[in-house]
């Protein structure tokens, strides 16, 4: 299934408030329902294992209503480990009121190197062609102490074929539009490893895994960070490492 690239209604100034809200919050159920706040979840707590650490301070980018650092908060939670979320995005009116949040430009992020320890996005990814998502990653790792984390769509033609599947799980028309021409411009686990060869930190290590219903997890760490040996020394499930 060949990557076609077609822009979103979403990403349009002229997408009406009321589809904006509605195609959100299509969003953050299908995040809760299909494996995207499970990606991130487990993302987050490779990195503890890893790190040792139980606290991150996240910068979540392109966080629409933060859906998924929120739910995925919760969770890690009980196992005694705590976030700290600043929410990113673009267009004031994608962030969520109450939150603590700022609008800015993914590719070029509006914080000093090292602000938080983790840099991290949800359905973020397929949105950039390659040579952006390159600059994404290189920009992620000057902010970032720790790790990026990428959660996106897998493109495969049973993926296409569950999203037609499920219109009637979607409020918004938007969010049945932008749903095909998302899984359309996802990327598959080698081309994102590619793309992300060519940033501006080449030596930082990426792990790819697959998760439930088409999802992808991507870790890129930040060179030099200081990591259990004992952890990082084994493979986990599913996942492919190459520095």
């Amino acid at each position: 299934m060949q990557r076609i690239s077609t822009p979103e209604i979403l990403d349009s100034e002229d997408c009406p408030p009321g589809e904006v809200e509605a195609s959100l919050r299509d969003i953050s159920r299908i995040n809760r329902w299909f494996g995207g706040v499970a990606t991130t979840r487990k993302m987050i707590e490779r990195v503890a294992a890893a790190t040792g650490r139980k606290h991150f301070s996240v910068l979540e980018v392109a966080a629409g209503f933060g859906e998924v650092p929120k739910v995925a908060g919760q969770q890690l939670a009980r196992q005694g480990i705590t976030l700290d979320v600043t929410h990113l995005d673009r267009v004031r009116s994608h962030l969520l009121p109450g939150n603590h949040a700022v609008v800015g430009d993914a590719l070029a992020l509006p914080f000093p190197d090292g602000s938080f320890d983790l840099v991290s996005s949800s359905l973020f990814a397929h949105h950039l062609e390659p040579a952006e998502l390159a600059r994404f990653a290189s920009e992620a790792l000057r902010v970032s102490r720790c790790a990026v984390l990428i959660n996106d769509l897998i493109r495969h033609p049973l993926h296409l074929a569950l999203v037609y599947a499920g219109f009637p799980l979607m409020r918004s028309y938007v969010s049945r539009s932008d749903g095909v021409a998302s899984v359309r411009r996802a990327y598959v686990p080698e081309e994102m490893r590619q793309a992300l060869s060519t940033s501006a930190h080449p030596a930082a290590r990426v792990e790819i895994s697959r998760h439930f219903l088409f999802r992808m997890g991507v870790i890129v760490w930040k060179t030099g960070v200081t990591t259990n040996s004992a952890v990082t020394s084994l493979r986990p499930p599913r996942l492919s490492t190459s520095s």
